[in-house]
Formats: structure tokens, sequence, C-alpha cells
């Protein structure tokens, strides 16, 4: 049977009110949004990791319900060590989907520089490639030692982990800086500053600190160090006798290698640096972050650090994040730069949402790094431990930012969330219209 053509288009145009007729309808603004379901609930499945670090191996194995199944052959020990630490990987939440990069490195994965003195190991994107805007070293350095006096063609931002260190720097005006750091507290020079760094504390053991460099292709060949480029200068001793105006003997003993890091006398903590014509610095190049003010919430504190407080650090911006056992960062996401992050202390687990259904979770500890290859990826942090966990966040950019999901939907008018979610004017009323940051247990 074939219709005329003024009733084939008749036929079209009630489908057409039919399949796009819309899913929800609104009843009333003080209850909880009708609506007809054209598509499944989300679970209620927590979808929680199947085990910690301390777990029994032999339930460590590629699956959860009736997905997956079991490894054929036993799997190596050290790899079941790997499994443990990494339990979403192996045996993801169903909500993962999708093919995202790898947003984890270890430290204990990367290569490390033994020096007399004290050692270094990096990130850099030979290792992590997805971390295009920042790199990142681990440095260490007995009582005393010192690292080289040296430039950099990027900017150098640092977090001391434990003991203290003496920073030395002089800017292109001829304007000196000397300081001393502890724990918590940074330091930052901008490219092309000449620097060093010497670690004071005798009773710590000396000091240990993160650096950060705003740039993921940075290392160590693209770092000028002094006695380099004394070594590189052709007949070096004539040269130097020439710049300095000095006999060239003086120079007799200049050490034909970089030192890079090498053992020295521990300086005195009030030891005064030379006065500079030019007097020091305008901006300071350190900043006690240890002694800023932290904001404290119902599941942990932040603390933000970026040139608003710290001037003189114009490309890195940090925050500095607590979770207590059971809580969670909110879900969020940056809207400017990538985050780069630095897990500290604790166990964590993270999901990263891309858009177009893909989604990974991975998990952290302490000595971990993360990185957000892509601006706008929502995510969160949940202390997956029994310890605080402590972690930091940055970003190459002179501020931070970030879109709290919470605040977003308490400042959109309740019918549009209604008609999304399905909730009711409590569960709105709940919602915080000022950013959660750190939310405490439920």
């Amino acid at each position: 049977m074939f219709l005329r053509p003024s009733l084939m288009i008749a036929v079209f145009i009630l489908a057409g009110l039919v399949f796009c007729a819309p899913a929800v309808t609104i009843s009333s603004t003080s209850t909880a949004a009708s609506s007809t379901p054209t598509i499944p609930y989300i679970s209620t499945d927590p979808n929680e990791s199947l085990w910690t670090e301390d777990s029994d191996p032999s339930i460590v194995q590629p699956q959860r319900g009736k997905l997956g199944a079991p490894f054929l052959r036993p799997a190596p020990a050290e790899n079941i060590a790997i499994d443990l630490q990494n339990p979403d990987l192996l045996a993801p939440p169903s909500t993962d989907s999708g093919e995202l990069a790898n947003a984890k490195w270890p430290f204990s994965l990367s290569h490390t520089r033994l020096q007399t003195g004290g050692w270094v190991r990096e990130q850099t994107v030979a290792v992590m490639p997805i971390a295009t805007s920042i790199a990142g070293a681990n440095m260490r350095l007995e009582a005393g030692s010192i690292r080289e006096l040296h430039w950099h063609t990027t900017s150098e931002w640092a977090y001391v982990l434990k003991g203290s260190t003496q920073i030395s720097a002089v800017d292109g005006e001829g304007r000196n800086y000397v300081a001393t750091v502890g724990p918590g507290d940074l330091w930052y020079f901008p490219a092309g500053v000449p620097h060093s760094l010497q670690a004071t504390g005798d009773d710590d053991g000396g000091s240990e600190f993160l650096l950060i460099f705003d740039d993921g292709n940075f290392g160590e060949d693209t770092t000028f160090s002094l006695i380099d480029w004394l070594d590189h200068i052709p007949a070096e001793g004539v040269l130097l006798e020439k710049n300095f105006q000095v006999d060239a003997s003086a120079f007799a003993h200049v050490p034909g290698k970089e030192l890079y890091i090498f053992p020295s006398t521990t300086p005195e903590d009030d030891a005064l640096p030379p006065e500079s014509p030019q007097g020091t610095v305008p901006l300071p190049y350190s900043f006690a972050s240890s002694k800023a003010n932290v904001t404290q919430t119902s599941g942990g504190s932040y603390k933000v650090v970026d040139s608003s407080t710290f001037q003189i650090s114009t490309t890195i911006a940090m925050v500095e994040v607590t979770v207590e056992p059971g809580a969670m960062r909110e879900l969020h996401w940056h809207p400017t730069q990538d985050e780069w992050s630095y897990f500290i202390e604790g166990e964590g687990r993270v999901t990263i949402f891309a858009a177009r259904g893909r989604a990974r979770t991975f998990n952290y500890q302490s000595g971990d790094k993360d990185y957000w290859p892509h601006v706008d990826l929502g995510h969160y942090v949940e202390n997956t431990g029994n310890t605080t966990l402590a972690y930091i966040e940055l970003f190459k950019s002179d501020r931070f930012e970030d879109v709290s999901l919470s605040q977003w939907l308490a400042l959109t008018p309740p019918h549009i969330v209604k008609a999304h979610l399905n909730v009711d004017d409590e569960t709105i009323a709940l919602m915080s219209k000022t950013k959660p940051v750190v939310i405490g247990p439920s």
C-alpha cells in the first residue's frame, strides 16, 4: 500500500514530534522533576578498588564481577607487587571506558644520577610523553653539599620536602639574593637567572626537594653549568686571566669537568651575602609557604600559592592539598592549564573524564606523579588509605583556577538541574554555592 505524498508528510511530522518531544516534564519547582526514562539510570555500584597494597596476592586477578578472567599462569612476583599498587589498572571499575594516555609516573622508575654528595632523578616527556608543559626532578643533597652554580633555559620552581636549603642568585641587573628555605617552603628562579643550592641542615642530614620546570622537554641538556662552561673555553687559562684580570695561575686548580653535585662545608645560617652596589632583587626568590594561611574544610585543607602571593612565580602556580581518610578533593576541572601533581604521602584514587565516554582510573602512592594531559578534564582525588593524603597540584600559569561541579550546579537555575538529574529541592539546597574543594566523608 502506498500513501499519498500529503499523508506521508503528515506521518513524518507526527513522528518528528514524537521523537523530538522532551524526555523530562517538570511538574513542580518544589519537588523532583518527573520523567519518563529513555535510558537506564546510573549505577549505584560503588565500583571500589578490589584490593589494596596489603591484600593477599592471590586475589590479584584481571577480573571484576563477570568481566575478565583469572591469570592462566602465575604472574611473576615483581609484577604482582606492581598490580597490588594499581588495582584499577588490572581490574578497572566498570565506569572506565575508551582510550586515555597513561597519567601516572613513579619516581621509582626514573633513572637516578648518583653523585658524591647527593643524587637526582627526573621525569620528562622521555618517560611520560603526555606531560608536555611541565617536567620534574627529585633531588637530594647531603649536609653541606652544593648543586653547582648554573642556569636554565626554563624557570625553576621548587618545593622543599625535607631539611633546609640555602639558595643564592644574581639577576641580570647585578642584584643578588640569598635565603634559607625549609620543609614546605618554595623557591623560584626565572629563566636565565644563575643560581646555586646548598644543603644546610646537619640535624636533618641535608635536604631533599622537588624541582619543577615549565617545559616538559626540560632535561640536563638544557642546563648550563659553571665548570662545564669553563672546561670548554679554548685556552681557558689565558681567557680567564683576561676576563677576570688576574694571573692565569690563579685558575690552575679549576676542576676539569662538571661538578654537578659535590660535597662542601655546611654554611653558617647567619652568613651574609656579598653586598651588591645594585642592591638585592626587588621580588624575593623564596616564599615561606610553610607559614602561609591554610583553609580548613570538612575533609582536609588546601593552600593556594601563585603570583598573587609569591609574586616572582609567574609561570608556576600551586595548590597544596590534604585529604583525610574517606574524604575527597571535589569533582572539578581546570579551564586554563594542564595539571601536574606530586603525591607527598598517603594513597589516592583518581578517575579522569575526557569527554565522549572516555574515562580512566589510576591509583597513586607517595612519590608518584600524575598529569592530566588536556585542559578541562574532569577529575577528583579520593583518599583510599588510612592516613592523611597530602599532595600538590601544579600548573604552568601565574594564577590557579578551577571549576567546581557542586558550585556550578548550585548556581544554575534549579529547574535546569532537576531536569537533568531528577533530584529534589532538598538535594539542590545541599549543593554548595562556594567551592567545597576538599569534602569530608558522607
